[in-house]
């Protein structure tokens, strides 16, 4: 079975056995994404695999009619099962990954987006609109801007672009950080990346825009743990990669802003797939719906 996960300007594809174990990865790029898809597909050998699933962002690009029919025509038994990359993920680490066998979880990642999704007794919760757990919107902020208007609150603070753009206005500001000295006047430059490795060099600026990342991912978890009540909190995307910075803070964080009855029963994991996850996720759930 395959996995397809769309992303901005990419698809990622990846063929899993039936017991979940990635026998093969494969990946193409371009704003075509229907090519991408089909790129991937064939270097898979699609035509050999009996179901094909893809997972799409949160929101669904305008080719994705193409990008199915690519698929359909390069798989022999295409489900076309779609789901949000966040689901997807959820269920690949109930199935294979941190919370395998658990039936209640729990699913929050930020890396470029911020994805979510639960499980609740051993199945995913897609919603009425197949959009459960839309976490990018959750509000964290009462104040009123154009980008949680365009992308949603969590989705501006705390994806890779929302970090930086955090450092980007702490130097404009005046506050001065090492950054600075690796990109020169080219602001522009400055990537996830930068603002993590300077935290752990002991940037104060890097640290304390970690700290503020870490507060609204923390504060996002709560608000989900707090609606969802699982079993397992599974925490991936730049909290599973770099958790010498954020995973303890993350979880003080949740801990301080919901009641011991949720902390007490509350499973708190970093994800194990990475980012494998939404595709696993992907081909699961089409063998599941193929006939």
């Amino acid at each position: 079975m395959i996995g397809l996960e769309i992303q901005d300007a990419r698809v990622v594809a990846i063929a899993v056995d039936e017991n979940g174990a990635v026998r093969s990865r494969a990946s193409a790029a371009g704003a075509d994404l229907a090519a991408a898809a089909a790129g991937a597909l064939e270097q898979l050998g699609a035509a050999r695999h009996a179901a094909v699933g893809v997972a799409v962002p949160g929101e669904t690009p305008s080719s994705l009619p193409a990008v199915l029919e690519a698929v359909a025509s390069r798989a022999s038994l295409f489900a076309r099962r779609t789901v949000p990359s966040g689901t997807a993920g959820a269920v690949a680490e109930a199935w294979v990954g941190a919370a395998r066998g658990v039936r209640n979880v729990a699913f929050f990642a930020a890396a470029d987006h911020t994805i979510g999704g639960l499980i609740r007794d051993g199945a995913p919760l897609h919603g009425s609109h197949g959009r459960a757990a839309s976490v990018a919107w959750l509000a964290l902020n009462p104040v009123e801007r154009e980008d949680y208007r365009r992308m949603g609150c969590v989705e501006s603070e705390v994806a890779a672009a929302g970090t930086v753009r955090r450092l980007i206005w702490r130097i404009k500001a005046g506050d001065r950080s090492r950054v600075q000295d690796l990109v020169g006047s080219d602001l522009s430059a400055i990537t996830l990346d930068h603002v993590l490795d300077g935290a752990r060099q002991g940037d104060g600026v890097c640290i304390s825009v970690v700290r503020d990342t870490a507060k609204y991912l923390g504060m996002a978890a709560a608000n989900l743990v707090a609606i969802a009540d699982p079993e397992m909190l599974v925490l991936g995307g730049i909290m599973a990669s770099a958790p010498d910075l954020l995973m303890e803070q993350v979880r003080s964080e949740v801990a301080r802003r919901l009641p011991r009855g949720l902390m007490d029963g509350l499973a708190i994991a970093p994800a194990a797939l990475g980012d494998d996850a939404a595709a696993i996720g992907a081909a699961r759930l089409a063998a599941t719906a193929a006939p």
